[in-house]
């Protein structure tokens, strides 16, 4: 069964992407989405290199630079990833 992703489910950061700051910190769901992959999967990404690490802004909370997955993004676009 296939999952049909209403307007609700996306992440205002995400449908924002392109509008936010490189400075801006997105969150977990922001990155799935992008990279279009399960939470397991970001982080595996996370530890080979080709997703950008996460910073850590208190215990339970962490996010990834825009302007770091900006970088990350186009070396995957552009095949040099």
């Amino acid at each position: 069964m296939s999952q049909q992703v209403t307007s609700n489910q996306i992440p205002e950061a995400l449908k924002n992407f392109d509008q936010l700051p490189n400075s801006a910190s997105v969150r977990q769901p922001v990155v799935q989405a992008l990279y279009a992959c399960s939470p397991a999967s970001v982080w595996r990404g996370v530890n080979a290199g080709r997703i950008p690490k996460p910073r850590k802004l208190s215990p339970r909370t962490t996010c990834w630079n825009v302007g770091e997955l900006r970088q990350a993004l186009a070396i995957t676009e552009n095949g040099e990833g």
